[in-house]
């Protein structure tokens, strides 16, 4: 049983490993051709601390996030599927 349990680990890390690595390759093709990156707008929020343990919120605008077309974040950009379902940004 504990054989089989190491033999599906290793399986899926290197299901894991290849999906990654599939994922940045693409990335890097689409790069090449200028379509890697893309641009989400967002909305910003400041938390400032209050006296009592509060805190206010203060609406800052709204920007655009750069972000990564790919299913993991590369060269320092989020995913834009990640940004899209997240588009409040706290400060």
């Amino acid at each position: 049983m504990q054989r089989i349990a190491v033999q599906i680990l290793k399986g899926l890390l290197m299901a894991a490993v290849l999906l990654y690595a599939g994922d940045w390759v693409v990335f890097h093709l689409r790069a090449m051709r200028g379509m890697a990156m893309g641009s989400i707008e967002v909305d910003q929020f400041l938390a400032t601390p209050l006296k009592g343990h509060k805190e206010e919120f203060d609406y800052m605008g709204s920007a655009d996030v750069a972000c990564a077309r790919a299913l993991f974040p590369h060269d320092g950009a989020p995913a834009c599927w990640w940004v899209e379902r997240h588009k409040t940004h706290w400060e």
